[in-house]
């Protein structure tokens, strides 16, 4: 039987003074959430995207729904060039930046035996290679100033076996060693690198786009017997870029029932 989500919890200023920047933030999902509770919390925001339509409407919803209406600038993060841009215009448009969101990723299914190097290779650049691409652009920048977070978002597929998914559980194994090693190089410079692994947040896209039969049977697998809602991974996603988790780095935090 499934338990009904809690009420959205009320803003405590936990990010006030804060400024943040989330890629992948159009849409409905994870990356949405985490720019909306960001700015509830008072951090002001430059979110990326690459769907042109989508960013523009996400940034009017947020500037409806928390009274902060973010940045915004088009970045395919699988292109570095449009990676060291959105770069640049962070410093212009927000200054020192102090949270870095690496939320963009892809999923397809694919049996291994008729995938081809092109699939392979196309989500593990957009979701494991990204997440170096914007590490290497944003941490030298806190490095000098001895500052900083940055939250990545991995997968319980990086611990969970699942047919179909070998490239997406891959890349998001990879997530998580990535963050562990930078999290150790990041320490001396005093700055944090953790990461959410989220199991299955239920969203509009999702819904539209995924095999009714399928969600269902992951979301029979939850101890709650429902799906996370968005803002509830964006809910730990906000503690690990908030000074409540000062003491925590390389840290993998997964955002389910850890039901193998």
């Amino acid at each position: 039987m499934s338990q009904p989500a809690p009420s959205r919890p009320p803003a405590r200023d936990l990010l006030k003074g804060k400024t943040a920047v989330i890629t992948a933030a159009a849409g409905a999902g994870i990356g949405f959430a985490a720019a909306s509770r960001f700015a509830e919390e008072g951090a002001e925001l430059l979110i990326s995207d690459i769907h042109p339509r989508r960013l523009g409407e996400a940034a009017e919803k947020l500037a409806a729904e928390t009274g902060r209406k973010p940045a915004t600038l088009l970045c395919d993060v699988s292109d570095n060039a449009q990676v060291e841009a959105l770069e640049a215009e962070a410093r212009r448009v927000l200054g020192d930046v102090d949270i870095v969101v690496n939320n963009a990723g892809l999923g397809t299914s694919n049996a291994i035996v008729e995938m081809t190097d092109e699939q392979w290779s196309r989500v593990i650049d957009v979701t494991l290679t990204s997440v170096f691409r914007m590490s290497r652009a944003f941490l030298p920048a806190m490095y000098a100033r001895k500052s900083g977070v940055m939250v990545n978002n991995a997968s319980v597929l990086g611990w969970r076996a699942q047919p179909l998914q070998a490239h997406y559980a891959a890349a998001k194994a990879g997530v998580m060693a990535f963050t562990r090693c930078a999290a150790i190089e990041a320490a001396e410079h005093g700055v944090r690198v953790n990461a959410v692994a989220p199991s299955i947040a239920m969203h509009e896209f999702l819904s539209r786009s995924a095999d009714a039969d399928f969600l269902a049977q992951l979301t029979a697998r939850e101890a709650f017997g429902r799906a996370a809602e968005p803002w509830e991974v964006a809910n730990v996603m906000l503690f690990l870029a908030s000074d409540l988790s000062s003491y925590m780095t390389g840290e993998v935090v997964s955002v389910s029932s850890q039901r193998a």
